[in-house]
């Protein structure tokens, strides 16, 4: 049958027609039948295949002649047969006249614009790639022999293919013509070192079908992104080559400028000047054409894994010193890409990405600023990387991005990130970002906060010189009118952080403790009131009347309820002893307290909670605070339990808890005998608890002759160094007087009363929620 075929027979059919649904183009359907004919003619052997074409009319416009359009559409488009013009005609007049999709509206626009994805500007022809002729699918056996000469035709007969490669509708046919794309890709591997614009075309032709999926494996089959790789690779040296080379010609001009004959040397260095910028904008087309198939490819992760071990990320890094903006975008789109994953983020780390990265921070390529902040984004989930932005200088800049609405959101996102480590807060203080955001906060009027803007408050909110800044003018009443009025949860806490810094801001808060007070109630919600007593119990200032605020507003009835285990969430309930701790520092008010019935109730809290540092560390805090007041010591010390209690967590393995411990209980022996003989007798037990189990053990052992008369006995018996008496028993006594030592609250060279409040009373205890507004900030990134 093989033998008897002698003709092909193409015939194309033209479909219906009818407009695109979205766009401003025309739609042609057709149907190409093959058909192979015998010697004779006869009918052989026939394939039909359905096609589509999509006729783009840009120009189309209100002011267009709709006639004189449809008369060049026809004769252009050899699928539409001049009998249908009138058609053709109709439709270009209802695409004139058909409206366009409905405005959004600014909130939905604005929010469309943060999550768009920029991608790299689609790929165009390069300079010198164009050429005059036409090419035809009909004519590709033609091209490919070109393909088996010299180096100008090959450029040449490459030219042609793409130009077929780069409408979609021929890559299929063009992917079964095996023919094609084995001699494409053997001219690629043999020839690619010896003409760049030869390299830069094929590849081109393979970007092509690695633009749709369903090629890839083709690519792959080729192992055309391997020759990809190789190639970045070599250019990129070769660039290095080309920099050294002309680094050399710059210096030996500017050591022999001086002299008078220098003309023909200035030349010279023009002339590699123009040489190098030249053989950069070929070199920059390979680059981009290679690098954007690399990235299509990359959508396999196994794909991406074999570059990554062929060094990608190091290979994207070192373009990223080009200027070419178009080739950056690529180039940072690529990394960004890689970046989501934990090993490329690290050599990213290790090869200074970021520095290279913050001279494109800002920039007048909008896309390019959009990838590049996007791409820090994902950096700054590292703490090492967001410590080398700071100091690189990006938070400065960063901040002056804040004005620019596209960018507003990814830089606000990362300053967020910047914003959780302590040892940054401070630096922004430095900058204009806080009136910035405390600007933004006043433009929201009653709308909801962007989560990202509210964060990022509450964090800085946390650093005593940025709370002194937000609470300029009239910041905090500001803060304090919206937080009240819309019950707003976040903001708050913002108010709450700002709350606990000593110094000026503190005394501001004096005239909101009263609506403060007020929302403490069981209707309200039970966050809200978290954030409003945790504000009220940072308040620790001498002039505040708390048992005022504590009758007008009833707080004792909810307060001692709330102290009742599982009678709310545990952060409300450790919220409320915080705020008994405090209010408990004015006499009248710790003993209206105590005559309440408090005391046992915290009692009672502290036996269910005993497992919780927190919980019990702040019991141990209000226990210190009720101990300096007659009425409430007496209670605490003869109607309760709790100095037993305190002896228990004497030697807790919280140093915290220890330490309000101590010095608690060296309150209570001052003020109590008995208490004082227990206290000291357990203290005395504890330092010596090795010494007493060996004394014990001998009294135990007295039958046994060989423990004393053995000379090589422990060191713990001549450890008094002769202070002790000489048959080695100490009795509780010997501590009376007692020298500070291990463990105890107060240190050698402490001159001052031990029970004097203001110099030893020890801070409120740190807790999870809260920090040490004193603490130094650390600048070291290393």
């Amino acid at each position: 049958m093989q033998d008897d075929a002698r003709y092909l027979k193409r015939k194309v059919k033209a479909g219906s027609l009818d407009v695109h649904p979205t766009e401003k183009a025309l739609v042609v359907q057709y149907e190409v039948e093959a058909s192979i004919l015998g010697e004779t003619g006869h009918h052989m052997l026939g394939e039909r295949k359905e096609g589509q074409k999509i006729i783009r009319v840009k120009s189309l416009s209100p002011s267009t002649d709709v006639g004189a359009l449809a008369r060049k559409v026809v004769e252009e488009c050899k699928l539409i047969p001049p009998s249908r013009l009138p058609q053709v005609e109709q439709l270009l007049y209802y695409l004139q006249n058909r409206k366009s999709p409905p405005a959004e509206g600014k909130s939905q626009s604005l929010e469309r614009k943060e999550k768009r994805v920029v991608k790299p500007r689609e790929l165009t022809p390069f300079e010198g790639m164009e050429l005059n002729e036409e090419a035809s699918i009909t004519r590709i056996d033609e091209y490919v022999e070109l393909l088996y000469e010299g180096i100008p035709e090959k450029i040449r007969g490459s030219a042609l293919v793409l130009q077929l490669a780069r409408n979609p509708d021929n890559l299929e046919e063009l992917l079964h013509n095996e023919t094609v794309l084995g001699a494409l890709a053997r001219v690629l591997r043999e020839d690619w070192k010896q003409s760049v614009e030869l390299a830069t075309i094929i590849i081109y032709i393979f970007f092509c079908f690695s633009s749709f999926s369903p090629f890839h494996a083709v690519v792959s089959h080729y192992k055309i992104g391997a020759l990809c790789m190789s190639a970045v690779e070599h250019e990129l040296k070769r660039h290095d080559v080309w920099q050294e080379e002309l680094r050399k010609k710059n210096k030996a001009y500017i050591l022999l400028s001086s002299e008078p004959d220098n003309g023909s040397l200035r030349r010279d260095q023009e002339k590699a000047l123009r040489k190098y910028h030249g053989l950069l904008g070929k070199q920059e087309q390979l680059l981009r054409v290679s690098l954007y198939l690399l990235l299509n490819l990359a959508e396999d992760t196994r794909t991406e894994l074999k570059m990554r071990n062929k060094n990608i990320v190091g290979m994207l890094v070192k373009v990223l010193e080009r200027d070419d903006e178009e080739l950056l975008v690529l180039v940072v789109s690529f990394l960004k890409k890689l970046s989501i994953f934990l090993e490329n983020k690290n050599d990213m780390a290790e090869l200074d990405t970021v520095e290279r990265l913050a001279r494109l921070v800002p920039c007048d390529h909008e896309d390019l600023l959009n990838l590049t902040l996007r791409l820090l984004l994902n950096l700054s989930f590292d703490s090492g990387l967001r410590a080398k932005m700071v100091e690189v200088g990006l938070l400065p800049k960063l901040t002056a991005l804040l004005a620019d609405e596209n960018n507003r959101q990814v830089a606000m996102c990362i300053l967020y990130h910047i914003s959780v480590d302590d040892r940054f807060k401070t630096m922004f203080a430095y900058t204009d970002c806080i009136p910035q955001l405390i600007q933004m906060l006043y433009e929201h009027g009653e709308e909801k906060i962007d989560a990202e803007l509210i964060s990022i408050c509450i964090n800085l909110a946390a650093n005593k010189r940025n709370a002194q800044l937000m609470c300029e003018g009239n910041g905090l009443k500001m803060l304090m009118k919206r937080a009240l009025k819309m019950k707003d949860c976040l903001l708050m806490k913002m108010i709450r952080n700002i709350s606990q810094h000593d110094g000026p801001t503190k005394p501001l808060f004096i005239d909101y403790v009263g609506d403060l007070a007020a929302q403490i109630s069981a209707e309200e919600e039970e966050e809200f009131i978290l954030e409003c007593l945790g504000t009220l119990a940072n308040l620790t200032i001498p002039d505040l009347d708390w048992e005022l605020v504590l009758k007008e507003y009833n707080l004792v009835p909810y307060l001692k309820d709330r102290l009742k285990p599982g009678s709310a969430e545990d952060d409300l309930i450790l919220e409320v002893v915080i705020m008994i701790g405090t209010v408990s520092m004015d006499d009248a008010c710790a003993a209206m307290l105590a005559k309440s019935g408090i005391i046992p109730a915290i009692i009672e809290l502290l036996n269910a909670q005993q497992e919780d540092d927190e919980f019990v560390c702040q019991i141990v805090y209000v226990f210190y605070q009720m101990v300096f007041h007659q009425a409430t010591r007496d209670v605490i010390i003869k109607d309760t339990q709790a100095p037993a209690y305190l002896i228990d967590l004497m030697h807790d393995k919280n140093a915290e808890i220890r330490k309000v411990c101590d010095n608690t209980l060296d309150i209570i022996a001052e003020y109590d005998e008995e208490w004082g003989r227990k206290i000291q007798s357990e203290k005395f037990r504890f330092h010596n608890n090795q010494w007493l189990e060996m004394v014990e053990s001998r009294q135990a052992d007295e039958a046994e002759p060989y423990l004393y008369d053995n000379d090589d006995r422990t060191d713990l018996f001549y450890s008094a160094d002769g202070i002790t008496p000489a048959d080695g028993s100490v009795s509780p006594d010997f501590f009376s007087d007692l020298q500070p030592q291990n463990g105890d609250s107060h240190h050698a060279g402490d001159g001052g009363d031990a029970f004097d409040r203001t110099s030893s009373s020890p801070e409120r205890p740190v807790t999870a929620y809260g920090f040490r507004p004193d603490e130094q900030p650390f600048y070291q990134y290393t």
